[in-house]
Protein backbone atom coordinates (compact mmCIF):
# COMPACT_ATOMS: atom_id res chain seq x y z
CA UNK A 1 0.00 0.00 0.00
CA UNK A 2 1.35 3.42 -0.93
CA UNK A 3 1.54 6.22 1.62
CA UNK A 4 -1.33 7.99 -0.19
CA UNK A 5 -3.49 4.87 0.08
CA UNK A 6 -2.56 4.52 3.76
CA UNK A 7 -3.60 8.12 4.42
CA UNK A 8 -6.87 7.69 2.51
CA UNK A 9 -7.69 4.52 4.46
CA UNK A 10 -7.54 6.58 7.70
CA UNK A 11 -10.30 8.98 6.66
CA UNK A 12 -13.25 6.73 7.53
CA UNK A 13 -11.96 6.21 11.07
CA UNK A 14 -11.35 9.93 11.47
CA UNK A 15 -14.85 10.64 10.14
CA UNK A 16 -16.31 8.13 12.63
CA UNK A 17 -14.39 9.81 15.45
CA UNK A 18 -15.60 13.26 14.39
CA UNK A 19 -19.18 11.95 14.20
CA UNK A 20 -18.88 10.54 17.73
CA UNK A 21 -17.54 13.79 19.19
CA UNK A 22 -20.08 15.94 17.34
CA UNK A 23 -22.89 13.73 18.60
CA UNK A 24 -21.57 13.62 22.19
CA UNK A 25 -21.62 17.39 22.63
CA UNK A 26 -25.45 17.77 22.73
CA UNK A 27 -25.72 14.97 25.31
CA UNK A 28 -23.35 16.76 27.67
CA UNK A 29 -24.93 20.17 27.02
CA UNK A 30 -28.44 18.82 27.64
CA UNK A 31 -27.22 17.07 30.81
CA UNK A 32 -26.51 20.54 32.25
CA UNK A 33 -30.17 21.50 31.77
CA UNK A 34 -29.41 23.68 28.75
CA UNK A 35 -31.71 22.46 25.99
CA UNK A 36 -30.20 24.51 23.17
CA UNK A 37 -31.17 22.84 19.91
CA UNK A 38 -33.50 20.36 21.59
CA UNK A 39 -36.65 22.37 22.19
CA UNK A 40 -37.87 22.14 18.60
CA UNK A 41 -36.09 18.95 17.47
CA UNK A 42 -36.63 16.47 20.31
CA UNK A 43 -39.71 15.11 22.03
CA UNK A 44 -41.10 17.66 24.53
CA UNK A 45 -41.17 15.03 27.30
CA UNK A 46 -37.42 14.50 26.91
CA UNK A 47 -36.76 18.23 26.81
CA UNK A 48 -38.72 18.63 30.06
CA UNK A 49 -36.69 15.89 31.74
CA UNK A 50 -33.47 17.66 30.73
CA UNK A 51 -34.71 21.11 31.78
CA UNK A 52 -35.86 19.78 35.15
CA UNK A 53 -32.51 18.00 35.54
CA UNK A 54 -34.23 14.77 36.57
CA UNK A 55 -31.33 12.76 38.07
CA UNK A 56 -31.92 9.49 36.24
CA UNK A 57 -32.30 11.33 32.92
CA UNK A 58 -29.16 13.40 33.52
CA UNK A 59 -27.36 10.12 34.18
CA UNK A 60 -28.73 8.71 30.90
CA UNK A 61 -27.51 11.80 29.03
CA UNK A 62 -24.04 11.60 30.57
CA UNK A 63 -23.76 7.85 29.92
CA UNK A 64 -24.88 8.25 26.29
CA UNK A 65 -22.42 11.13 25.90
CA UNK A 66 -19.63 8.91 27.21
CA UNK A 67 -20.68 6.10 24.87
CA UNK A 68 -20.48 8.54 21.95
CA UNK A 69 -16.98 9.58 23.07
CA UNK A 70 -16.11 5.86 23.23
CA UNK A 71 -17.36 5.65 19.64
CA UNK A 72 -14.92 8.42 18.75
CA UNK A 73 -12.11 6.41 20.36
CA UNK A 74 -13.16 3.38 18.30
CA UNK A 75 -13.05 5.52 15.15
CA UNK A 76 -9.54 6.77 15.93
CA UNK A 77 -8.45 3.23 16.80
CA UNK A 78 -9.56 2.08 13.37
CA UNK A 79 -7.08 4.41 11.65
CA UNK A 80 -3.95 2.32 12.16
CA UNK A 81 -2.86 -1.22 12.97
CA UNK A 82 -3.27 -2.33 16.57
CA UNK A 83 -2.36 -5.46 18.50
CA UNK A 84 -4.43 -8.56 17.94
CA UNK A 85 -6.72 -8.13 20.97
CA UNK A 86 -7.31 -4.42 20.40
CA UNK A 87 -7.89 -4.90 16.66
CA UNK A 88 -10.51 -7.55 17.31
CA UNK A 89 -12.20 -5.45 19.98
CA UNK A 90 -12.31 -2.34 17.79
CA UNK A 91 -13.70 -4.26 14.81
CA UNK A 92 -16.31 -5.93 17.05
CA UNK A 93 -17.36 -2.58 18.56
CA UNK A 94 -17.16 -0.66 15.29
CA UNK A 95 -19.34 -3.18 13.44
CA UNK A 96 -21.79 -3.17 16.35
CA UNK A 97 -21.93 0.64 16.27
CA UNK A 98 -22.53 0.56 12.51
CA UNK A 99 -25.57 -1.68 12.93
CA UNK A 100 -26.97 0.09 16.01
CA UNK A 101 -26.76 3.52 14.41
CA UNK A 102 -28.07 2.47 11.00
CA UNK A 103 -30.96 0.51 12.55
CA UNK A 104 -31.91 3.37 14.89
CA UNK A 105 -31.80 5.95 12.09
CA UNK A 106 -33.71 3.63 9.80
CA UNK A 107 -36.48 3.31 12.40
CA UNK A 108 -36.77 7.11 12.55
CA UNK A 109 -36.97 7.36 8.77
CA UNK A 110 -39.48 4.52 8.37
CA UNK A 111 -41.68 5.91 11.14
CA UNK A 112 -41.48 9.37 9.57
CA UNK A 113 -42.47 8.04 6.16
CA UNK A 114 -45.37 6.08 7.68
CA UNK A 115 -46.64 9.20 9.45
CA UNK A 116 -46.18 11.40 6.37
CA UNK A 117 -48.11 8.94 4.19
CA UNK A 118 -50.91 8.68 6.75
CA UNK A 119 -50.31 4.98 7.44
CA UNK A 120 -49.61 5.76 11.12
CA UNK A 121 -51.09 8.52 13.26
CA UNK A 122 -49.22 10.40 15.98
CA UNK A 123 -50.31 12.71 18.75
CA UNK A 124 -50.93 16.10 17.12
CA UNK A 125 -48.60 17.68 19.69
CA UNK A 126 -45.75 15.62 18.20
CA UNK A 127 -46.54 16.14 14.52
CA UNK A 128 -44.07 19.04 14.20
CA UNK A 129 -41.27 16.73 15.35
CA UNK A 130 -41.81 14.20 12.58
CA UNK A 131 -39.86 16.27 10.06
CA UNK A 132 -36.91 16.57 12.46
CA UNK A 133 -36.78 12.81 13.00
CA UNK A 134 -37.37 12.05 9.32
CA UNK A 135 -34.97 14.58 7.81
CA UNK A 136 -32.39 15.24 10.55
CA UNK A 137 -32.11 12.61 13.27
CA UNK A 138 -32.79 9.54 11.10
CA UNK A 139 -30.29 10.48 8.38
CA UNK A 140 -27.77 11.61 11.04
CA UNK A 141 -27.86 8.18 12.73
CA UNK A 142 -27.70 6.41 9.36
CA UNK A 143 -24.71 8.54 8.31
CA UNK A 144 -22.96 7.62 11.56
CA UNK A 145 -23.68 3.94 11.00
CA UNK A 146 -22.39 4.06 7.45
CA UNK A 147 -19.21 5.88 8.43
CA UNK A 148 -18.50 3.28 11.14
CA UNK A 149 -19.15 0.49 8.61
CA UNK A 150 -16.76 2.19 6.18
CA UNK A 151 -14.10 2.58 8.90
CA UNK A 152 -14.36 -1.10 9.87
CA UNK A 153 -14.27 -2.23 6.24
CA UNK A 154 -11.18 -0.12 5.50
CA UNK A 155 -9.45 -1.35 8.65
CA UNK A 156 -10.14 -5.01 7.94
CA UNK A 157 -9.27 -4.66 4.25
CA UNK A 158 -5.65 -3.77 4.98
CA UNK A 159 -4.92 -6.43 7.63
CA UNK A 160 -3.28 -9.82 7.22
CA UNK A 161 -5.83 -11.44 9.57
CA UNK A 162 -8.85 -10.29 7.53
CA UNK A 163 -10.79 -13.51 8.02
CA UNK A 164 -10.52 -13.45 11.81
CA UNK A 165 -11.34 -9.74 11.98
CA UNK A 166 -14.31 -10.26 9.66
CA UNK A 167 -15.68 -12.89 12.05
CA UNK A 168 -15.36 -10.46 14.97
CA UNK A 169 -17.13 -7.80 12.93
CA UNK A 170 -19.97 -10.18 12.01
CA UNK A 171 -20.42 -11.22 15.64
CA UNK A 172 -20.45 -7.57 16.75
CA UNK A 173 -22.95 -6.64 14.04
CA UNK A 174 -25.26 -9.58 14.78
CA UNK A 175 -25.08 -8.91 18.51
CA UNK A 176 -26.01 -5.27 17.93
CA UNK A 177 -28.86 -6.29 15.64
CA UNK A 178 -30.21 -8.76 18.23
CA UNK A 179 -29.98 -6.08 20.92
CA UNK A 180 -31.78 -3.57 18.70
CA UNK A 181 -34.56 -5.97 17.75
CA UNK A 182 -35.04 -6.95 21.41
CA UNK A 183 -35.21 -3.29 22.42
CA UNK A 184 -37.88 -2.57 19.80
CA UNK A 185 -39.83 -5.74 20.64
CA UNK A 186 -39.92 -4.83 24.34
CA UNK A 187 -40.85 -1.21 23.65
CA UNK A 188 -37.54 0.22 24.88
CA UNK A 189 -36.12 1.21 21.50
Amino acid sequence: MTSTQAELSKWPGCAAAAWGVAFAIPSFVWATGNTFGATSTVSPSLVKLAQDRVPWFVAVLVITGLLKVFGAVIGISLTQPRGRWLSRTMVFCGAGAAILLTWHGGLFVVQGVLVKTGAVAVDPALSDLINWYLYLWGPWFIAGGLVFAWAVAQYVRHRDDRRTLTRYGVVGALGALALSVAAVATGIG
